[in-house]
């Protein structure tokens, strides 16, 4: 059984990009995290600095993901202390 170079390339880059994003990562890698997995990935097919071009812009979305998601989580944290103080509507 063998499996061409692409089809690696290809399989490796989807689960990269597919990775779900949970408790699992405690923090996500930026451009050079996935920029270096892209650039191994790219180098099995001879497109080694494409591969790290593409695995960098994953890893700046991942990480900008990451960041709003953190805002979110803080901005609901700050509101949800106003929003149990308020008194409730009378009928």
């Amino acid at each position: 059984m063998t499996i061409s170079k692409t089809a690696l390339a290809c399989a490796l880059a989807a689960s990269m990009l597919a990775a779900p994003v949970g408790s699992a990562f405690a923090k996500p890698g930026g451009c050079l995290k996935y920029g270096a997995a892209g650039a191994v990935a790219g180098h099995a097919v001879h497109h080694g600095v494409k591969g790290f071009m593409a695995g960098c812009a994953a890893g700046m979305v991942r990480r900008h993901y990451y960041k709003k998601q953190l805002k979110a989580q803080k901005k609901a944290g700050e509101m949800a202390p106003a929003a149990a103080a308020a008194p409730a509507p009378a009928n």
